[in-house]
């Protein structure tokens, strides 16, 4: 039995990591088999390449490689990763995937959101997620909470105008696909945050 594929996107302190291993709990309560991975990573080759991403200290990257560096880390993960953990029944529980392509070189850089989707169908072929938590918080606060974690990556360091419109773009995207894009208010309480969570995972689940 095909397992399910489940991302969970949003920005800069969005609380993305601990509501990844609360998910991970819930889903191994319900008795799945779980892969928890991420993006840009999951394999050897993706890590490497997530490094090249995120370090500040490297050339500067132009957008088109940006993208592209992205895409070939997706690729290497879809193939290695996630298609065989679906294949065997797991449920792949990933932290981003090609949402923050949209939101962050779409949205962020302006690229053709059209160049994005070539992509997207060349490197994924017919793989979309199942189910997408989209942890929302206003760019002050996710920042803030970013900055209190220590150094800054290289998409980090942006300017708010950049994560104004990453946001921006993550809501246009849960608007237009809102059966599989749930939107989470990641300003709450983490309680009811996680509280949230819960009930859209038991309506995916046994809806």
């Amino acid at each position: 039995m095909q397992g399910k594929f489940i991302t969970l996107e949003g920005g800069e302190g969005g609380g993305k990591s601990t509501n990844l291993k609360y998910i991970e709990q819930l889903l191994l309560k319900e008795g799945f088999s779980v892969v928890m991975t991420r993006e840009p990573g999951g394999t050897k080759l993706a890590e490497n390449i997530r490094q090249l991403l995120l370090d500040k200290a490297q050339e500067e990257i132009s957008q088109q490689a940006e993208l592209l560096m992205m895409f070939a880390a997706r690729a290497q993960h879809i193939k290695h990763v996630i298609q065989p953990a679906l294949a065997q029944g797991s449920w792949v529980l990933c932290d981003r995937f090609t949402d923050s392509s949209y939101a962050y070189q779409g949205g962020g850089r302006g690229m053709d959101h059209s160049a994005i989707a070539w992509l997207e169908n060349f490197a994924q072929s017919q793989l979309r997620p199942d189910l997408t938590l989209l942890l929302d918080v206003p760019v002050e606060i996710g920042m803030g909470r970013a900055k209190a974690r220590g150094q800054l990556d290289r998409f980090e360091s942006e300017k708010m105008e950049f994560f104004n419109k990453v946001r921006c773009c993550f809501l246009e995207l849960a608007e237009k696909q809102p059966k599989r894009i749930k939107v989470v208010d990641g300003t709450q309480e983490l309680a009811q945050v996680q509280a949230q969570i819960s009930q859209l995972m038991q309506d995916f689940i046994h809806g």
